[in-house]
């Protein structure tokens, strides 16, 4: 046997190894700070979605996406907000890229509307080069700022068009109708997007939109919607990833991947093996059931034992969980130039056995109970705890699991409720960020394989079904003023810092940032505390004086009408 040829089998017996790297759930450690810096070269920038942010939703021949339908029937979203106009980024983004670059970043990921290039969700129809120029622009001028474009192909905004007639997702024919919008974006972008990502944490598209209704389209098929919207999401991204490999990739030296969310589920006792295996089913049933099969080319066993068990108990004469063929097996797997992962907070898991019944469905369907210590800070958001020590053990996962896989964060940050007013020296983001981005540098001291970091998000923006009630933002947008004035929260400042060290170089330098961005902050809130009254003439001039206006018309024609009907 030659040198050469032994060493490609040392090599791949090495790859091999590491792939199959068990996960350790007893070790989890929980260190002091760690003081360092990140590799020359990481990418720090910020992101948002097409219709969290865009607005002009009927604008310049856009179509209706199943949001907009979604978010204008009374009762759907917190107190009937719509993102109409929401932060007006369709018209304001120049504006953005000027916040952006004079943060420094080297990255800005964003969605492209399908709806607003294909009104109808289908190329044969029309293609909105209205829409297309948007997109055009928005490219250029970041490239322009030496930002590098971030492209997210579907950020929920699914055509309303293919959701009345096909079903959405529910719908194996989206597979060849989203490739043929990929495929569109990838001719006219391709040769700028070097970052090109298929889905936006699909886990809320099916489990949000087919499951429990509390998302677009609102659809709640209990057991079975969630399950068949995945499978065909999944084909989806797979045949997108194909597409750009044999068509466009030596062209454009680009690369296609998947954003996954991904909490992170720790054991009750990590002393108790039922714990452990809850834990584990709690990841794979959440990031793991994409995750997987892009990976290794099928869902999780634990998801097929588990689902075809129940579906079983249920009378069922096959799982509820589709099934791949062999030949699909084989054209997933491996289709993932890098994994983009969302995540935010963490959960306690334990054991817990739903009994079999009509009422399966997906969270039954995982037999474990999530739980939270009440010692974990928490903003306000009744969902988003900070449990900086998760990320970490959610990324040595990743590489364990798969293969240490080429990973971009691209969501992580933490939101807080507010009313009309607002606090712009919000310490308790500042304190998010720099315990999440430390716990990330240990991930990476332990080998993991992280290129860059997205704060999530760069403006506060329409939050789903929680409406403008729920803010992520580093810059906060004043909703109710027409002109939707953006205003830096203390956090901007204290994230700038972070991304100019690439770090955090030393402990008296990083514990100066706080102070030096809550002074920062005092201005902003002065300037937010005039504006309600800004808005408040707006109102008079726009609305008080007309209907004041056309009152006294009203009236005056009454009394004249009186003084007439008196002289005759």
């Amino acid at each position: 046997m030659s040198l050469q040829r032994t060493l490609k089998l040392l090599y791949a017996l090495v790859l091999c190894v590491s792939a199959n790297e068990d996960f350790d759930w007893t070790k989890n450690e929980r260190g002091s700070f760690y003081y360092g810096t990140f590799p020359t070269g990481f990418s720090w920038g910020a992101g948002g979605s097409a219709y969290q942010t865009e607005g002009a939703w009927d604008k310049d021949g856009k179509g209706m996406s199943i949001w907009d339908v979604f978010a204008h029937k009374k009762g759907k979203i917190f107190l009937n907000d719509t993102a109409d106009h929401s932060c007006e980024g369709y018209y304001k983004f120049k504006d953005d890229i000027t916040l952006m670059k004079d943060m420094k970043f080297n990255h800005y990921r964003f969605s492209i509307s399908w709806p607003r290039i294909f009104p109808t969700g289908i190329k044969a129809d029309h293609i909105n080069e209205k829409g297309m120029k948007y997109y055009d622009d928005l490219i250029n001028m970041l490239l322009d700022n030496n930002i590098t474009p971030i492209v997210t192909l579907y950020h929920w905004d699914l055509p309303q068009v293919l959701q009345e007639k096909y079903g959405g997702w529910q719908n194996a024919s989206m597979v060849n109708y989203f490739n043929d919008f990929a495929n569109l974006c990838f001719e006219r972008f391709g040769d700028r997007v070097k970052y090109w990502i298929t889905f936006n944490n699909p886990w809320s598209s099916a489990v949000e939109g087919y499951e429990t209704g509390e998302h677009a389209p609102g659809l709640k098929l209990r057991g079975t919607g969630a399950y068949k919207a995945a499978h065909h999401i999944i084909k989806a991204h797979a045949k997108v990833w194909h597409t750009y490999d044999t068509q466009w990739r030596s062209k454009q030296k680009g690369l296609v991947g998947i954003s996954l969310l991904a909490d992170w589920g720790e054991p009750v006792d990590i002393t108790n093996q039922r714990d452990i295996e809850a834990a584990e089913r709690y990841v794979q049933f959440y990031m793991g059931w994409f995750a997987t099969p892009i990976f290794n080319g099928d869902y999780p066993q634990v998801m097929k034992d588990y689902i075809g068990r129940k579906s079983a108990q249920q009378g069922l004469g096959t799982s509820r969980l589709p099934v791949f063929s062999s030949q699909e097996k084989s054209y997933i797997k491996g289709t993932c130039d890098f994994l983009g992962i969302g995540h935010f907070t963490t959960r306690y898991i334990t054991q817990k056995n739903y009994p079999s019944g009509r009422g399966n469905n997906y969270f039954t369907d995982r037999d474990l109970v999530e739980l939270v210590d009440p010692r974990w800070p928490d903003p306000g958001s009744e969902w988003l705890y900070s449990v900086p020590w998760g990320f970490r053990r959610l990324l040595n996962f990743v590489k364990t699991q798969y293969g240490n896989p080429l990973i971009y964060v691209t969501e992580n940050g933490v939101s807080e409720k507010v009313q009309r007013c607002t606090d712009l020296c919000d310490e308790w983001r500042m304190q998010y960020f720099k315990d999440y981005i430390n716990e990330m540098l240990k991930a990476l001291k332990d080998g993991v394989n992280v290129k860059g970091y997205t704060a999530w998000s760069l403006l506060d923006k329409f939050e789903w079904d929680e409406g403008f009630s729920e803010r992520f933002g580093l810059f906060y947008v004043d909703f109710l003023n027409k002109n939707k004035p953006r205003y830096p929260k203390a956090s901007v400042q204290y994230y700038k810092r972070i991304i100019s060290s690439n770090g955090f170089p030393n402990q008296r330098e990083v514990e100066s940032w706080r102070r030096k961005a809550t002074e920062t902050c005092s201005s902003s809130n002065q300037l937010l505390a005039a504006d309600p009254l800004t808005s408040h003439m707006e109102m008079v001039t726009e609305i008080v004086v007309p209907t004041v206006c056309t009152l006294c018309i009203l009236l005056a024609a009454v009394f004249l009408m009186f003084l007439l009907r008196g002289r005759f």
